[in-house]
């Protein structure tokens, strides 16, 4: 976490008690909602981005000579919104996978259609086909988790180790072929 996601986390945590003490239930609310889906995103980041780095890990282990990349102030943008997030850069020679992972952070940066909590990308340059963009969503109880989102804005499944396992095969192997959703 950085300082500046851990001071956002104490100004919630500040603004949150004011408003209990406060009486103002509704938001108190909001925002105990605010914190808990902050934590789920960076959870979810953070399962996302170290996945991808372990299992490029692995591959070095093997002898791939993978150069690993992590970026922090992350911004991209989806249409006309603006995320915010974190990077992950994957190179071997010319080829380059880079995977995003970011929400609108204030609002002018837009919001997430279709909604869900955070976007995440993961682009191989010079593979489109192999590209895919990723929805994080909660459905309470269950834990939230990363859905494929084809073109057409429908999600099609959920992603899985096994899945970041293929990226990372095609990444290697330029005659591995992309999965279809």
């Amino acid at each position: 976490m950085s300082e500046l996601d851990e001071a956002w986390a104490e100004a919630l945590a500040t603004a949150a008690e004011r408003a209990r003490t406060a009486g103002r239930a509704d938001l108190t609310e909001y925002l105990t909602l605010r914190r808990a889906n902050d934590l789920a995103r960076t959870i979810a980041k953070d399962w996302l981005l170290d996945s991808f780095a372990l299992l490029a890990g692995e591959a070095n282990i093997a002898g791939a000579a993978i150069q690993i990349e992590r970026e922090e102030e992350h911004r991209f943008k989806i249409g006309n919104a603006s995320m915010v997030g974190s990077s992950l850069n994957l190179r071997k020679g010319v080829r380059v996978v880079q995977v995003e992972v970011g929400w609108p952070r204030v609002p002018r940066d837009g919001f997430i259609k279709g909604g869900g909590l955070a976007i995440g990308h993961i682009r191989h340059q010079g593979i489109k086909s192999a590209d895919e963009k990723l929805r994080l969503l909660t459905d309470p109880p269950r834990p939230p988790r990363w859905l494929v989102e084809n073109n057409h804005g429908d999600l099609t499944r959920e992603i899985h180790e096994a899945d970041l396992r293929h990226h990372i095969a095609v990444f290697l192997d330029h005659s591995a072929r992309p999965k279809h959703s």
